[in-house]
């Protein structure tokens, strides 16, 4: 007979997935993520000692994802992203073509210096605000605002500080952002390429051969709160200041690997980056911190918190046991194996769930699975792979938080595009996109320590 404590965790789990999928009157997810953890612990599946390992494991990353947003907030004061959405569209010269190149770039690298959720928050109602001004008929701007989605939650793969749920997966696997970036850029770019060429092919008869040069509605001083200031009255000036304030920010994310590679705490770095940041702004700007007291989604560490307490206690009655029986076989063989069956779990796992709880109870698997160092490692970066970029195939409604986040951004600036016009792009992309990554994954890895893998 099945022990109450097992259905108590399993409802809580399914219970608290339903809630923050469907968001009843616009719930905040955290909430129903608090409430399943609760019941998690009434349950008796989760112990106070338990709490104290969680603890340890997410505050590293839950810190140092939460002062990468102060640094966005900031930046978003500056009207640094409207800036960028000027850049874009005036080095796009009036090429359609040009434009969708831009703005895939211009997601990857908010991910990458910022995060993706981020990304997706911030960049995609800039995109809808470029587009609808530039007067694009609706068919005309799916291409940029899918694709633009797309790969700026993908783009979280690269380097694991882009996703909260990634470093927290590090730490389990007690591997350092500066191997992880070593072992997994160089695949996990390579797979954004086929997956944009593909997007490509797939909207280049949609995609409008000319946009507007000029573009109304980006230059008001509301978005700018720098331009009233006397020491940047130019428009000079005021690209000068920007590109200063983008090589700091560069600057900060450098140090990010630098600290890890030393066996510094990488949430110190973020946390000291993100405080210059905020002086900067006080002594140009003359706003004050305090704003960021209600301005930060403080919300994150508590769903951070909630649901690795609910995954955990999925781990306690058993979960991961169950998948160490059924994996165990595929991954022993080789670590090709590895990769394509863990990647390819992962991205089944994630549709099913949500990427965020099937990475954390993919990586638990893991550890729990007798693997070799580099097999434990290649394995997890499958993971990885798997929960960021095959989560996106979305065939349920599950697959990832930022996807969810994107499709209510672009509804509520009224660019229609249904659930089927999604999964029909994503169908053709994702599963040739996710596969070639982890293929190249194996033989990248291979070179890097000269092929003694087995």
């Amino acid at each position: 007979m099945i022990q109450p404590m097992v259905w108590m965790t399993i409802f809580a789990f399914v219970t608290t997935l339903i809630f923050i999928l469907l968001r009843p009157r616009g719930v905040n997810e955290a909430i129903p993520a608090t409430i399943g953890a609760i019941f998690v612990l009434i349950s008796g599946s989760v112990t106070l000692t338990d709490l104290r390992v969680i603890t340890e494991t997410i505050s590293g990353a839950a810190i140092t994802i939460m002062a990468t947003i102060v640094m966005a907030i900031v930046l978003e004061s500056f009207g640094f992203f409207n800036w960028v959405a000027e850049k874009l569209a005036a080095k796009a010269k009036g090429s359609g073509i040009r434009l969708f190149w831009y703005v895939n770039l211009l997601c990857f690298l908010m991910t990458l210096f910022f995060n993706n959720d981020g990304s997706i928050l911030i960049t995609t109602p800039i995109l809808v605000m470029l587009l609808n001004n530039m007067g694009l008929k609706n068919h005309q701007k799916i291409p940029y605002l899918l694709s633009g989605g797309l790969i700026a939650t993908a783009s979280s793969a690269p380097i694991g500080v882009s996703n909260i749920v990634n470093l927290i997966a590090l730490k389990i696997v007690d591997m350092d952002l500066f191997l992880h970036t070593a072992m997994m850029f160089v695949p996990a770019t390579l797979g954004l390429l086929l997956l944009v060429g593909l997007l490509f092919l797939r909207f280049k008869k949609v995609i409008p051969k000319t946009v507007p040069i000029k573009v109304s509605g980006l230059t008001q001083s509301s978005y700018h709160p720098l331009k009233p200031n006397p020491a940047y009255s130019t428009e000079k000036e005021r690209s000068r200041f920007m590109r200063n304030v983008l090589l700091f920010v560069f600057a900060v994310r450098l140090s990010l690997f630098a600290a890890s590679y030393f066996a510094i705490p990488v949430s110190l770095m973020a946390v000291i980056g993100s405080l210059v940041l905020l002086g900067w702004r006080w002594a140009y700007l003359k706003i004050t911190p305090v704003d960021m007291l209600k301005k930060t989604p403080w919300y994150i560490l508590v769903f951070a918190f909630s649901m690795y307490v609910i995954i955990y206690g999925l781990h306690n009655i058993g979960l991961t046991n169950l998948l160490i029986d059924f994996m165990r076989p595929m991954v022993s063989g080789s670590l090709l194996h590895a990769s394509v069956m863990m990647g390819a779990l992962l991205t089944v796992l994630s549709n099913i769930f949500n990427n965020h709880p099937a990475l954390m109870v993919g990586t638990l698997t893991l550890m729990n699975m007798d693997l070799s160092p580099l097999a434990l490692k290649v394995s997890y970066l499958a993971n990885v792979i798997g929960s960021d970029m095959g989560s996106l195939l979305l065939l349920l409604p599950m697959g990832t938080l930022a996807t969810l986040m994107w499709m209510h951004i672009v509804r509520k600036g009224k660019v229609m595009i249904t659930w089927w016009e999604y999964v029909k792009i994503t169908f053709v992309v994702i599963p040739p996109a996710t596969l070639f990554t982890l293929v190249v994954l194996y033989y990248w890895v291979s070179w890097l320590f000269g092929g003694v893998l087995q």
